[in-house]
């Protein structure tokens, strides 16, 4: 259920989206009973928002004609990150629905001074992206607040979980108390750094498969020493149970390589002046054009099967 100072700042956009509203269209909108739309009808009145009500068949809770909310005072500079945070939501899914960010959108161009809101408009409509838009699998809104909420005051959270499944078949759901430390993107998904108490070990989780996050009155158990959520996460996808487990010791120095290759892709440690590289792989011919594509010597140390994947890319460049 929403806060209660969010859904008067909803109810105030559906003032300001209908002419006339009753007051049984707003409980249904809300969710919420007649009594708190007439307590919230009040509290906006305090605020100095001038909403009248007529009484009678047709009646129901109206803005003053000819009200306007003050313009939303931002410089053009400030405006052009909205627009472009904006854009970027949709881009690289990091939000919720389309709908979400145009709603969002909208309600920005509504207050913006008409010159200003002219511009944004203009760079909205005209702005285009090189890069392919990410199918992304975000939270509901809702839940990325709570998680968020409970790591800053270090608080424990309960959730109900969907697990991973298959395409078309449906995950085993479980009630998990978790610690949470972290929450990471990566490629339009969000994930979570926690502890997980029924396991009593480090776990990450997908949050858009998290159900009913509730906060709870336990103090959340201290992160090891160092614990970078970042960098737990970055591990957890490089450990993901893809068919084929590579290993490869580049001739690289760490760093270098660290400065390379993604910690998402793979598990990197030093060794004799070198690095040693370990990940999981769908396929063996991705993996040998990958590892040609870092320009360094490297030595297959398994599977066997991508040595001969290694020289047959050999070959057609060769050939090339």
């Amino acid at each position: 259920m929403p806060s209660p100072t969010s859904r008067v700042l909803e109810l105030l956009e559906l003032l300001q989206r209908r002419p006339l509203v009753t007051g049984r269209g707003i409980a249904e909108q809300l969710a919420v009973d007649r009594r708190t739309v007439r307590r919230d009808i009040t509290t906006l009145q305090r605020l100095g928002i001038p909403v009248q009500g007529e009484r009678g068949v047709a009646g129901g809770y109206r803005l003053r004609p000819g009200y306007r909310l003050p313009p939303l005072m931002l410089t053009e500079d400030e405006a052009t990150v909205v627009v472009l945070g904006l854009a970027a939501v949709r881009r690289l899914g990091l939000g919720g629905s389309l709908g979400d960010s145009e709603a969002a959108l909208a309600k920005v161009h509504r207050v913006l001074p008409d010159a200003l809101r002219r511009r944004v408009e203009a760079l909205d409509a005209t702005l285009a992206f090189t890069t392919a838009p990410t199918e992304g699998k975000p939270p509901a809104g809702r839940t990325a607040l709570l998680l968020a909420d409970a790591i800053r005051q270090g608080r424990r959270v309960r959730v109900r979980y969907r697990s991973h499944t298959e395409p078309g078949s449906t995950g085993a759901e479980s009630e998990r108390e978790l610690s949470p430390y972290g929450l990471v993107v990566h490629s339009g998904r969000w994930y979570l750094a926690a502890h997980d108490h029924g396991r009593a070990a480090l776990r990450t989780f997908r949050a858009d498969r998290i159900r009913r996050a509730t906060l709870t009155g336990e103090p959340a158990l201290a992160p090891p020493a160092g614990f970078d959520p970042l960098a737990h996460v970055s591990r957890s996808l490089a450990q993901v149970p893809w068919p084929h487990q590579v290993e490869v010791l580049l001739r690289l120095p760490l760093p270098e390589a660290v400065r390379r290759i993604p910690g998402t892709l793979a598990d990197l440690a030093e060794l004799d002046g070198g690095t040693v590289l370990r990940m999981r792989v769908t396929s063996l011919d991705w993996a040998a054009s990958y590892l040609a594509s870092l320009g360094c010597a490297f030595q297959v140390r398994q599977p066997e099967q991508l040595r001969a994947h290694v020289r047959a890319l050999a070959a057609r460049l060769a050939e090339a």
